[in-house]
């Protein structure tokens, strides 16, 4: 430090406030710079490109989400065919197999009633010789 200087208490106030004058009037100077008619042009147009902005967001999330509902309808819709052409199916394999079964159970009424007729003309054929050999 150097001492030789001897500074008073009004010697160290003037300094500060200089400095406290000088950015007073930088502050005025930025405020008057910001509310200048350029300077609100320019905060007005990234006003209008921040909204403009946010606008093709909004569009383009509304197109996907459109784009996804519209997805999404198609693929329930096929799904509701699958499952249509699956019922359909199975009804028409349920209708074949009854159908088939009715055929079998009249084959077999057919062949057992062919049966019954031999066994009974074999029966009628005993009786009569029997009764021959009476």
């Amino acid at each position: 430090m150097n001492r030789s200087r001897n500074t008073s208490f009004a010697d160290r106030l003037s300094p500060a406030a200089d400095a406290k004058k000088a950015q007073l009037e930088r502050a005025a100077r930025a405020r008057s710079a910001a509310e200048s008619a350029a300077s609100v042009e320019r905060r007005m147009a990234r006003q209008a490109v921040r909204v403009a902005r946010d606008a093709r967001i909004a569009e383009r999330r509304a197109t996907k989400l459109a784009v996804e509902a519209h997805q999404a309808a198609a693929l329930a819709a096929a799904q509701v065919a699958e499952a249509a052409a699956r019922e359909a199916a199975l009804k028409a394999e349920r209708q074949a197999h009854d159908a088939e079964f009715a055929e079998q159970t009249a084959r077999e009424a057919a062949v057992e009633a062919e049966r019954q007729a031999t066994r009974d003309a074999r029966y009628a054929a005993r009786k009569a010789r029997k009764r021959k050999g009476r």
